[in-house]
Protein backbone atom coordinates (compact mmCIF):
# COMPACT_ATOMS: atom_id res chain seq x y z
CA UNK A 1 0.00 0.00 0.00
CA UNK A 2 2.52 2.64 -1.36
CA UNK A 3 2.15 5.90 -2.68
CA UNK A 4 1.21 4.12 -6.26
CA UNK A 5 -1.40 1.74 -4.93
CA UNK A 6 -3.28 4.83 -3.18
CA UNK A 7 -2.82 7.27 -6.31
CA UNK A 8 -3.91 4.75 -8.69
CA UNK A 9 -7.40 3.69 -6.00
CA UNK A 10 -7.95 7.43 -6.27
CA UNK A 11 -7.40 7.45 -10.30
CA UNK A 12 -9.83 5.14 -10.67
CA UNK A 13 -12.71 6.67 -9.45
CA UNK A 14 -13.75 10.45 -9.83
CA UNK A 15 -14.28 10.28 -6.15
CA UNK A 16 -13.43 7.75 -3.94
CA UNK A 17 -15.22 8.52 -0.60
CA UNK A 18 -18.56 10.11 0.18
CA UNK A 19 -17.07 13.72 1.10
CA UNK A 20 -18.73 13.33 3.85
CA UNK A 21 -16.85 13.47 7.51
CA UNK A 22 -16.28 9.98 9.13
CA UNK A 23 -19.28 9.06 11.50
CA UNK A 24 -17.41 8.07 14.38
CA UNK A 25 -15.44 11.26 13.91
CA UNK A 26 -17.93 13.15 14.41
CA UNK A 27 -19.21 10.93 16.94
CA UNK A 28 -16.47 11.32 19.25
CA UNK A 29 -15.25 14.63 18.51
CA UNK A 30 -18.14 17.03 18.65
CA UNK A 31 -17.40 18.12 22.15
CA UNK A 32 -14.52 18.80 22.17
CA UNK A 33 -12.98 22.09 22.33
CA UNK A 34 -10.98 23.05 19.19
CA UNK A 35 -7.11 23.06 19.21
CA UNK A 36 -5.04 22.00 16.82
CA UNK A 37 -5.48 18.36 15.17
CA UNK A 38 -3.28 15.74 12.52
CA UNK A 39 -5.82 14.11 10.47
CA UNK A 40 -3.59 10.66 9.82
CA UNK A 41 -4.66 9.19 5.86
CA UNK A 42 -6.42 12.38 5.20
CA UNK A 43 -7.73 11.19 1.56
CA UNK A 44 -9.93 13.57 -0.13
CA UNK A 45 -10.38 15.69 2.90
CA UNK A 46 -13.39 15.48 4.24
CA UNK A 47 -12.67 15.00 7.99
CA UNK A 48 -9.91 17.90 7.98
CA UNK A 49 -12.60 20.38 5.91
CA UNK A 50 -15.62 19.08 9.00
CA UNK A 51 -12.67 19.82 11.75
CA UNK A 52 -11.34 22.91 10.53
CA UNK A 53 -15.25 24.59 9.85
CA UNK A 54 -15.58 23.71 13.89
CA UNK A 55 -12.51 25.51 14.65
CA UNK A 56 -10.16 23.34 14.54
CA UNK A 57 -6.30 24.51 12.99
CA UNK A 58 -5.50 21.17 11.08
CA UNK A 59 -2.63 19.53 9.59
CA UNK A 60 -3.74 16.90 6.85
CA UNK A 61 -1.27 14.68 5.59
CA UNK A 62 -1.90 11.34 2.82
CA UNK A 63 0.28 10.00 1.07
CA UNK A 64 -1.59 9.95 -2.32
CA UNK A 65 -0.95 13.30 -4.40
CA UNK A 66 -3.98 12.61 -6.18
CA UNK A 67 -6.10 12.75 -3.24
CA UNK A 68 -4.65 15.99 -1.77
CA UNK A 69 -5.29 17.61 -5.78
CA UNK A 70 -8.76 16.72 -4.99
CA UNK A 71 -8.89 18.08 -1.13
CA UNK A 72 -8.29 21.51 -1.65
CA UNK A 73 -10.13 23.28 1.20
CA UNK A 74 -13.09 26.04 0.20
CA UNK A 75 -12.25 29.60 0.81
CA UNK A 76 -14.01 29.57 4.49
CA UNK A 77 -11.08 27.32 5.69
CA UNK A 78 -7.92 27.36 3.75
CA UNK A 79 -6.01 29.32 6.09
CA UNK A 80 -7.48 26.35 9.00
CA UNK A 81 -5.71 23.49 6.94
CA UNK A 82 -2.16 22.76 6.00
CA UNK A 83 -2.20 19.92 3.26
CA UNK A 84 1.09 17.50 3.68
CA UNK A 85 1.90 14.45 1.24
CA UNK A 86 4.02 12.01 3.31
CA UNK A 87 4.41 8.27 3.42
CA UNK A 88 4.27 8.21 7.71
CA UNK A 89 6.14 5.05 7.65
CA UNK A 90 9.58 6.63 6.49
CA UNK A 91 8.71 10.43 7.13
CA UNK A 92 8.40 11.20 11.00
CA UNK A 93 5.11 13.36 11.34
CA UNK A 94 4.67 16.39 11.77
CA UNK A 95 5.42 18.40 14.63
CA UNK A 96 3.38 18.87 17.27
CA UNK A 97 1.41 19.08 19.73
CA UNK A 98 -1.47 18.13 18.71
CA UNK A 99 -4.74 18.38 20.64
CA UNK A 100 -6.60 15.76 18.50
CA UNK A 101 -4.74 12.87 16.28
CA UNK A 102 -7.07 11.37 14.55
CA UNK A 103 -6.81 8.23 12.29
CA UNK A 104 -9.53 7.15 10.59
CA UNK A 105 -9.28 3.58 8.59
CA UNK A 106 -5.61 4.29 8.12
CA UNK A 107 -3.12 0.93 7.36
CA UNK A 108 -0.71 1.16 9.85
CA UNK A 109 1.55 -1.88 9.29
CA UNK A 110 2.55 -3.21 12.22
CA UNK A 111 6.61 -2.72 13.10
CA UNK A 112 8.79 -5.28 15.56
CA UNK A 113 10.25 -1.30 17.06
CA UNK A 114 6.85 0.25 16.67
CA UNK A 115 8.19 3.31 15.32
CA UNK A 116 5.55 4.88 13.33
CA UNK A 117 3.12 3.84 15.83
CA UNK A 118 4.96 5.82 18.46
CA UNK A 119 5.51 8.67 16.42
CA UNK A 120 2.24 9.34 16.27
CA UNK A 121 2.20 8.79 20.04
CA UNK A 122 4.87 10.98 21.10
CA UNK A 123 2.80 13.88 18.84
CA UNK A 124 -0.11 14.29 21.19
CA UNK A 125 -0.60 17.16 23.59
CA UNK A 126 -0.69 16.39 27.43
CA UNK A 127 -4.32 16.30 27.52
CA UNK A 128 -4.73 15.72 24.00
CA UNK A 129 -7.08 12.75 22.40
CA UNK A 130 -5.66 10.03 20.08
CA UNK A 131 -8.81 8.35 18.35
CA UNK A 132 -8.08 5.25 15.87
CA UNK A 133 -10.59 3.52 14.15
CA UNK A 134 -10.38 0.35 12.03
CA UNK A 135 -12.60 -2.33 9.75
CA UNK A 136 -13.91 -4.95 12.04
CA UNK A 137 -11.95 -8.00 10.37
CA UNK A 138 -14.47 -10.25 11.19
CA UNK A 139 -16.78 -8.28 8.41
CA UNK A 140 -13.56 -8.85 5.83
CA UNK A 141 -13.43 -12.08 3.79
CA UNK A 142 -10.17 -13.68 2.95
CA UNK A 143 -8.63 -11.71 -0.12
CA UNK A 144 -11.27 -8.88 0.39
CA UNK A 145 -8.16 -6.68 -0.87
CA UNK A 146 -5.94 -8.81 -3.12
CA UNK A 147 -2.18 -8.89 -1.99
CA UNK A 148 -3.14 -7.56 1.23
CA UNK A 149 -3.67 -9.11 4.26
CA UNK A 150 -5.50 -6.80 7.18
CA UNK A 151 -3.99 -8.79 9.95
CA UNK A 152 -0.67 -6.95 8.99
CA UNK A 153 -2.10 -3.68 10.22
CA UNK A 154 -2.19 -2.43 14.04
CA UNK A 155 -6.01 -2.98 14.86
CA UNK A 156 -7.00 -0.44 17.43
CA UNK A 157 -7.07 -3.10 20.93
CA UNK A 158 -3.77 -3.69 19.45
CA UNK A 159 -2.60 0.14 20.18
CA UNK A 160 -4.46 0.13 23.67
CA UNK A 161 -2.13 -2.92 24.50
CA UNK A 162 0.47 -1.00 23.76
CA UNK A 163 0.11 2.12 25.83
CA UNK A 164 1.93 2.82 29.27
CA UNK A 165 0.63 4.78 32.25
CA UNK A 166 0.56 8.30 30.61
CA UNK A 167 -2.64 7.18 28.85
CA UNK A 168 -6.37 6.82 30.13
CA UNK A 169 -8.38 4.56 27.74
CA UNK A 170 -11.54 6.19 27.29
CA UNK A 171 -13.27 4.19 24.69
CA UNK A 172 -11.94 0.68 22.98
CA UNK A 173 -15.02 -1.12 21.67
CA UNK A 174 -16.24 -2.29 18.00
CA UNK A 175 -19.82 -0.61 17.23
CA UNK A 176 -21.86 -0.66 14.26
CA UNK A 177 -21.34 2.06 11.92
CA UNK A 178 -23.13 5.17 11.20
CA UNK A 179 -23.45 5.03 7.57
CA UNK A 180 -23.22 2.67 4.89
CA UNK A 181 -19.37 1.33 3.75
CA UNK A 182 -18.10 2.71 0.41
CA UNK A 183 -18.79 -0.28 -1.87
CA UNK A 184 -15.17 -0.97 -1.80
CA UNK A 185 -14.99 -2.03 2.05
CA UNK A 186 -18.28 -3.74 2.89
CA UNK A 187 -18.08 -3.87 6.52
CA UNK A 188 -20.80 -3.44 8.96
CA UNK A 189 -18.73 -2.61 12.27
CA UNK A 190 -16.14 -0.44 13.23
CA UNK A 191 -13.12 -0.66 16.32
CA UNK A 192 -13.19 2.09 17.83
CA UNK A 193 -9.92 3.33 20.27
CA UNK A 194 -10.43 7.09 21.50
CA UNK A 195 -7.78 7.54 24.63
CA UNK A 196 -6.55 11.06 26.45
CA UNK A 197 -2.63 11.22 27.02
CA UNK A 198 -2.80 12.05 30.78
CA UNK A 199 0.77 14.23 31.09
Amino acid sequence: MDAQFWDDRYRSQEQLFSGNPNGVLVTEVADLPPGHALDVGCGEGADALWLARRGWQVTAVDISRVALERAGAGPDVADRVAWTCADLTTTPPPAGPFDLVSAQYYPLARRPDHATLRGLLDVVAPGGTLLVVGYDLADLTPGHEPGVDFRDFYQPADIADLLGDDWIVLVDETRPRTAAAPAATPHTHDTVLRVQRRR
